[in-house]
């Protein structure tokens, strides 16, 4: 059995699988072909490949030997035509955007699983691809932002006077909202976070930050740590609240996402306007839209005095350990279909494997998927 790891995309940085994780499957007894160069963008050569077991060839090569092919990004359609029959695809998908794409892989018999549909359980929690990218880009968020914001981060006492601290403000407190609260204090700026959950309060305080308090949201306790929509009145009064703490800030960093939504917009045009020029916004929901109006994905532009950076994949700035998070999830994910001899072994019983399956035996087998599909 052959594991292949290809190179991604233009612009990507990050690698399936850096030689220190392969080298573990390695010593399962399988075979494992890496696309040459694929780990060059995160500091990891070919040579240190083939040290760690692997063989190095070209594009074609991994794609038509493969049993498993291993990515971040999906595989174009041409190159899919050039692979083994029933070959089992694995990367981060995006499959509630991409859910005509996931109906025309099953008719072409791959066996998708995507690891961004991963259940959020305790249990899978060494496979939450996810949390150990947001984790990194709200790291990355912070650190861009202070270095395009033409003053100081923390509280300076000068001979020439007292310099204030940078005011932040955090727009969702996941993963990557956590990470840019804890950067920023670590900055000595002075934070503020607002997210619909009142029971992140507690972690946000934790930190030394301030919790932005708004009455009436919607319940997310069912949600599997997500946000959830919320209603029209509960949402004009966290822009009221919201309003206040925007035109005091010097930074916004914004990381409110639904799954499988666009994100939610919480900062309008007029409430942008009221910022301090050369303030800085850095919207890690950009890929679905942003948090913050005018906001462009993947690039950075100057609207009402404001900077605007759009980037919904930072993590790929940090290539080398983000490559390493991702390969660990990577090969934790591996270990629950591969028998410890490195056979392939596909156990739907279980609810992990079950939850991150798109396509299978020739259908969509996921039911988010199928409804969506259907409509």
């Amino acid at each position: 059995m052959i594991i292949g790891i290809l190179k991604e995309p233009a612009g990507e940085n990050r690698v399936a699988m850096l030689p220190e994780q392969l080298v573990l499957l390695v010593k399962q007894g399988i075979e494992v072909m890496v696309e040459k160069d694929a780990g060059a963008n995160a500091f990891a050569n070919n040579e240190l490949y083939v040290t760690a077991g692997a063989t190095v060839t070209n594009r074609n090569t991994v794609l038509s030997s493969a049993s498993i092919l291993l990515s971040y990004w999906s595989i174009p359609d041409d190159e899919l035509a050039k692979t083994q029959k029933g070959v089992i695809l694995i990367g981060v998908f995006q499959p509630l955007f991409n859910f005509q794409l996931m109906k025309a892989w099953a008719s072409n018999g791959f066996t998708v699983f995507s690891l961004d549909m991963i259940p959020r359980t305790t249990r899978a929690q060494s496979m939450d691809v996810l949390s150990s990218q947001a984790n990194i880009a709200g790291y990355k968020a912070v650190l861009k932002a202070a270095n395009l914001l033409p003053r100081y981060f923390p509280m300076f006492m000068t001979a020439a006077g007292s310099i204030p601290p940078a005011k932040l403000m955090v727009l969702g407190a996941g993963v990557a909202g956590l990470q840019a609260v804890a950067t920023a204090k670590r900055l000595g700026a002075v934070v503020e976070v607002s997210d619909t959950r009142p029971a992140v309060k507690e972690e946000v305080m934790s930190l030394g930050a301030k919790f932005i308090e708004v009455d009436g949201a919607a319940d997310a306790s069912a949600a599997g740590g997500y946000a959830v929509e919320q209603t029209e009145e509960f949402k004009q009064k966290q822009k009221e609240r919201l309003a206040l703490s925007v035109a005091k800030s010097d930074v916004i960093i914004a990381t409110a996402q639904l799954q499988g939504k666009p994100a939610p917009l919480l900062i309008d045009e007029n409430m942008l306007k009221t910022m301090k020029p050369g303030a800085v916004v850095v919207d890690l929901a950009a890929s679905t839209g942003g948090n913050v109006f005018g906001v462009q994905n993947n690039a950075t532009i100057q609207l009402h005095g404001v900077t605007l950076v759009g980037n919904s994949q930072l993590a790929s700035d940090m290539p080398a350990d983000a490559s390493k998070v991702y390969g660990k999830n990577m090969f934790n994910f591996l270990q629950l279909i591969l028998t410890k001899e490195g056979a392939i072994h596909l156990n739907f019983e279980d609810d992990i494997v079950k939850g991150c399956c798109m396509a299978h035996g020739g259908a969509v087998v996921n039911d988010r998927i199928q409804s969506l599909l259907a409509s």
